[in-house]
């Protein structure tokens, strides 16, 4: 099947040598999600794509092709160039590794490119960094078709309540925790969650320190299922 367009906004997630004077792209694009793309001729000397074809800069792109490797025939920087640093950096390298190990190529998802973006601008701002990063998982979990259940208990029905305690189901969702038992021994602290946490998930407001730390526990063990016991490269660096 032939695949031709133009003026697509993506980014690149990776870039790999090839030849003497090509490159190997992953690409992230907003329509048509990750694909491999050829750049003929990117690493001469001379080449504009040495300050272009690079990750997290916002690219409008024209692609053909047939199979899985496109040949990049345009690109031109678009929009917002980040600037990134030490933590900042390394953060953006992890959103990219969970995109290219989750998402299968040619499988489009435009809320998923718009959260990336978003991760990225804020990424390059002085904005706090894990409530950036856990936003991005939470789409990417809707994604790839396992939307997180927060607001409700799954056992009952019953809404989630701040003051009440929970343990998670990745594939279900909360289940309230009797406190009058001894929690400790049947769940460990590491298991269990403030509803108060839950319900900021849901709504996307992740400013407190405690809700932030529970949030990350919780969106490592929701996307362990899809991981694997591969661990993640890109923390490595942290």
């Amino acid at each position: 099947m032939m695949h031709r367009f133009g003026s697509e906004p993506a980014y690149v997630l990776h870039a790999w040598p090839y030849l003497e004077t090509s490159l190997l792209l992953e690409v992230f694009t907003r329509e048509y999600g990750r694909l491999g793309a050829l750049a003929k001729g990117a690493r001469r000397p001379k080449s504009r794509a040495r300050g272009l074809l690079q990750p997290f800069v916002p690219l409008l792109v024209a692609c053909v092709g047939r199979g899985e490797l496109l040949t990049l025939t345009e690109y031109e920087s678009f929009g917002f160039f980040p600037y990134l640093s030490g933590r900042r950096l390394v953060s953006a390298f992890y959103l990219n590794e969970l995109i290219m190990r989750l998402l299968h190529r040619w499988d489009p998802n435009p809320d998923l490119f718009d959260g990336y973006q978003t991760a990225i601008r804020t990424l390059a701002s002085e904005e706090p960094i894990e409530p950036a990063l856990r936003l991005f998982e939470k789409v990417l979990l809707k994604t790839l078709g396992y939307e997180l259940q927060l607001v409700k208990e799954v056992e009952s029905g019953e809404a989630v309540h701040p003051e009440k305690l929970y343990r998670y189901d990745p594939e279900r969702g909360p289940i309230l925790v009797d406190v009058s038992q001894k929690t400790g021994v049947l769940y460990p602290e590491r298991c269990l969650y403030q509803g108060k946490s839950l319900l900021a998930l849901a709504a996307e407001e992740l400013s407190e320190t405690t809700v932030l730390s529970e949030v990350k526990r919780l969106m490592r063990e929701a996307l362990l299922l899809h991981l694997g016991n591969r661990p993640i490269e890109s923390r490595k660096l942290l």
